[in-house]
């Protein structure tokens, strides 16, 4: 897309020009090896249907990495990209459907807010003199408050119009990848043939010679800030689109990647080295490599361990290549692209004779037994009450023999969307999905009906879409109960603090609005403070310890799962089940301990291996043709001390 930004400053003999042309080119020669490598280890990878899944999976990482390459070309950072992505994506959401505002306005608005961020990170860093680090950490805080004030932590409908661009174009075309290609245009433009983009190869090669040679630097890095958050505004509309909502929480930890992918490329984060084809490269092996792993069934904790590696080894090359002689020019001064084209032609070439050698591995593989493969995507494995899904799903699946391959979509609902893409085009025979939102999986929900391929719903339901059964727990239901249990055990009065999951999910929309019904029975009852702990133990322990400072006269607490209950009951300290009495949700092993010690009045029980195991006889059902029944609803149980013994989860 842009020519080299490096050149040797030796003249490479015939011998060592092997290794030159790999030095200058690691990221796409790294790419070649793994795409072959990702072909011969899979027979589901090298198809039309998962190439174009790795195009869109990349899409949104690539145009956040696009952004960042100007920052970086510049020496600086931009941690704040993901964090503006949901903003913007959210301001465009709540603009269009609850304020009104025409779609056209409301995308502009978006857009702007996306430039608005870039010029406050700009401006703290040029005539703040804050250190481009810790303003745009700042800017990460700010942004995603923002989006969850906005929002009210709940995710907004994205206006059918702009969800399009997560659409395919003549059924097989998908538009990220466009806007994806046409955001990787623009940025070989800026940084090849404007003004600015020489400027930002100046600056950051030389920040004190470049504002001595005349060049307004404090001006120039307020725009580069500013296309930076330009295009996070943009990769939050593509994002959002993909989901057919604003995720207030979606984009959390995309920075990081879009940071890996423009190292992957190429680029130094010392400055002054950089270009918009290595970024690209960068974002397609990150997404190659998740892509591969997935339909590999890597765990994604042994994913996150590999992407790290990638990252390390990039940033080694980068090393070995200045030590090799190799020299920072601007875009605009190689004069290589009729070099890098050919080396760009060369390496299609190669590539394409060595995977197609390659097919021929899987050419001769049946189609039998694929009824008996199954994929399940969990919405987050950092949580015991999903580890016992993932266990009793696993337990029956080797009780039936069938192959079952888990991912952890880490509650991010882009990433889970990407994994049942991955899923339908392996073919597996049935696909259950515990989603991260009941509504963000529609528009995967969807593609997997498409497919023609069994989906079955476990503990939260899919929204808007076909499934074959749906095995859950009443979660609304489970809410009630516990609030019911609570408000008896304190004798219908007294005040109480609730702890909630992470804001915008279903779990936590639905058990809080139970919870919040089953209060309506008891008015001696008052909720004197709620705040998010995101599923979290240690959060609960955080938030729980802050909300006793400004009340310290509570007498329960509702806990919307077993892990933040814990970490309350940690706060409490010796209060715990005594003078203040704790009410979890899940029936975790940990849970049910604390239920036995007293320091945990009870937990709703959900019986999570039994939704593991009962999803995996659905989905075997399903595959097979069999009926099965709509719905499943495994019961929730109140659990406390006088029948814990009894109780098997």
């Amino acid at each position: 897309m842009a020519t080299d930004t490096l050149k040797s400053t030796t003249g490479a003999s015939g011998a060592s020009g092997l290794r030159r042309l790999l030095l200058d080119n690691g990221a796409l020669t790294a790419l070649i090896v793994l795409v072959i490598a990702m072909s011969a280890l899979s027979g589901d990878f090298l198809t039309t249907d998962n190439l174009l899944n790795v195009g869109v999976q990349a899409a949104v990482t690539a145009i956040l990495a696009f952004g960042v390459t100007f920052v970086i070309v510049s020496a600086g950072i931009d941690l704040s990209v993901g964090s503006v992505a949901a903003l913007s994506a959210t301001v465009l959401a709540w603009s269009a459907t609850s304020e009104g505002v025409p779609v056209f306005l409301a995308v502009l608005l978006a857009v702007a807010t996306g430039i608005a961020c870039g010029l406050v990170n700009g401006f703290l860093i040029s005539y703040g003199k804050l250190p481009p680090f810790i303003a745009t950490l700042a800017m990460l805080s700010v942004a995603r408050g923002l989006s969850l004030v906005i929002s009210q932590g709940s995710p907004i409908a994205f206006p059918g119009s702009v969800s399009h661009l997560g659409d395919t174009l003549g059924g097989w075309l998908p538009v990220p990848v466009l806007v994806m290609v046409a955001m990787g245009l623009i940025t070989a433009f800026v940084l090849g043939r404007t003004y600015i983009g020489r400027s930002m190869y100046a600056i950051g090669g030389n920040e004190e010679a470049a504002r001595l040679s005349g060049l307004r630097v404090k001006r120039q890095k307020l725009a580069i800030y500013a296309f930076s958050g330009l295009f996070a505004a943009a990769a939050g509309i593509v994002l959002a689109s993909r989901l057919s909502s604003a995720q207030p929480q979606a984009a959390q930890g995309y920075e990081l990647d879009a940071i890996a992918a423009v190292v992957i490329g190429g680029a130094s984060l010392a400055g002054g080295t950089g270009k918009a084809s290595g970024t690209l490269i960068g974002a397609l092996i990150l997404a190659v490599l998740r892509n591969g792993l997935n339909l590999l069934s890597v765990s994604a904790f042994w994913q996150q361990v590999v992407i790290g590696v990638v990252i390390a080894l990039a940033v080694l090359l980068d090393t070995v290549r200045r030590k090799a002689g190799a020299t920072p020019v601007t875009a605009s001064g190689t004069g290589n692209k009729g070099r890098q084209a050919a080396t760009y032609l060369l390496a299609a070439v190669v590539a394409a004779a060595i995977v197609g050698a390659t097919s021929f591995l899987h050419s001769g593989s049946s189609d039998a037994g694929k009824s008996q493969r199954i994929g399940l995507s969990l919405s987050t494995l950092n949580n015991p009450f999903f580890v016992s899904i993932r266990s009793g799903a696993q337990a029956e699946a080797k009780k039936l023999g069938v192959d079952l391959t888990v991912t952890d979509a880490q509650n991010d609902a882009s990433q889970q969307a990407n994994q049942l893409e991955n899923f339908t085009s392996s073919g597996l025979g049935t696909i259950i999905v515990n989603p991260v939102d009941s509504d963000a999986v529609t528009p995967a929900a969807k593609a997997v009906n498409k497919a023609d391929i069994p989906l079955v719903a476990v503990d939260r339901a899919v929204n808007n879409a076909a499934t074959a059964a749906l095995v859950a727990s009443d979660n609304t239901t489970g809410g009630k109960l516990a609030a019911k249990s609570l408000a008896e055990k304190l004798g219908g009065k007294g005040k109480i603090v609730i702890l909630q999951g992470q804001a915008g999910t279903s779990a936590s929309r639905e058990r809080g609005a139970g919870f919040a019904e089953g209060l309506k029975a008891y008015p001696g009852i008052e909720v004197v403070a709620k705040q998010p702990a995101d599923w979290d133990r240690t959060k609960g322990l955080d938030v729980m310890t802050n909300l006793l400072q400004a009340n310290p006269d509570v007498s329960g607490v509702f806990a919307e799962n077993d892990e933040m209950a814990l970490g309350a009951i940690k706060a409490l300290g010796s209060k715990a089940g005594k003078s203040v009495q704790v009410i979890g949700f899940d029936g975790t092993d940990d849970g049910l301990k604390a239920v036995k010690a007293g320091t945990l009045y009870a937990s709703v029980a959900q019986q999570p291996s039994e939704l593991g195991r009962i999803a995996v006889q659905n989905a075997v059902k399903a595959a097979e043709g069999e009926k099965v029944a709509k719905s499943v609803m495994v019961p929730v149980k109140v659990v406390t001390k006088q029948n814990v013994a009894g109780f098997t989860g």
